[in-house]
């Protein structure tokens, strides 16, 4: 085996760095900061800061304008020469052209907030289960799929690449969120059960096992089920550039994964009312 001192440098980097991330996977931190980083990447967010940042713009375009008119307003009525007159008047015509183009930036950008507060927020997510939990690996393919949900709804959901109908899109992601809550209420159940299983007394651990067994399927089977709402939302998304319609693909997807929520409401006993 070749000495650790003759390894490749990459070869190091990415040995340290699987460990650490093998060592940091679960642990609080790491989810505090995975917390951070969805927050940072969060829609309304990364919106509000480019908003922020061009309204900072805009006002220094106004500032400079005005400080140039003033200087042409003098130079006309007299009190300073006609140098400060065509000074004023040539250097505010620039900034008044990149003014222009940032409050039209600006405005589009109210329009998109405005239409991201029409669609409501995801709600929080809850950290994943811990890694000795039968609930840890079926959790972790559900967090990815909503990730991917939420990136194709917004896809579905731009005017520039669907014309799919605003009420199909808001029934499929309002139908996802419902399925994603009753799956985490069974997730619940599951983690439960195993907490009075590794307590119960050895002689009756027996129904507690089956109990455990039957959620765990359960369980996998809602999320195999929601990743296939993930893939009918892609199908809508690639139909939108060919010839079927993308609305029926969604649609149907959507009243498939409405009975799917129903019945692991119905196994849960979670109600979303």
């Amino acid at each position: 085996m070749e000495p650790w001192r003759n390894r490749p440098n990459n070869e190091i980097v990415r040995k340290v760095a699987g460990e650490l991330g093998a060592s940091l996977q679960g642990h609080p931190l790491a989810e505090q900061a995975r917390y951070r980083l969805q927050k940072w990447n969060d829609p309304v967010a990364k919106l509000e800061r480019k908003r922020k940042r061009t309204n900072a713009v805009l006002t220094f375009w106004a500032i400079l304008i005005t400080m140039l008119g003033t200087l042409a307003v003098f130079g006309f009525t007299g009190v300073l020469g006609t140098w400060a007159a065509v000074a004023g008047s040539i250097g505010a015509a620039v900034p008044s052209v990149l003014a222009v183009r940032s409050g039209l930036k600006l405005r589009e950008l109210n329009v998109a907030r405005q239409r991201l507060a029409l669609s409501p927020p995801p709600p929080p997510r809850p950290p994943l289960p811990a890694h000795i939990s039968a609930a840890r690996a079926p959790m972790e393919k559900l967090h990815s799929a909503e990730d991917t949900m939420t990136e194709l709804l917004k896809q579905l959901d731009s005017p520039t690449l669907t014309s799919l109908p605003t009420e199909s899109i808001q029934h499929a992601r309002q139908t996802a969120q419902e399925a994603s809550a009753a799956i985490r209420s069974v997730s619940a159940q599951l983690q439960a059960v195993e907490r009075a299983r590794d307590t119960a007394p050895h002689l009756e651990r027996t129904a507690l096992i089956e109990g455990v067994r039957v959620l765990r399927v359960q369980l996998a089977d809602g999320v195999d089920r929601y990743c296939a709402l993930v893939a009918a939302a892609g199908q809508a998304l690639a139909a939108s550039t060919a010839y079927t319609d993308p609305r029926t693909v969604l649609d149907d997807a959507t009243d498939h994964m409405a009975g799917l929520a129903s019945a692991m409401r119905d196994v849960s006993g979670y109600s979303a009312y």
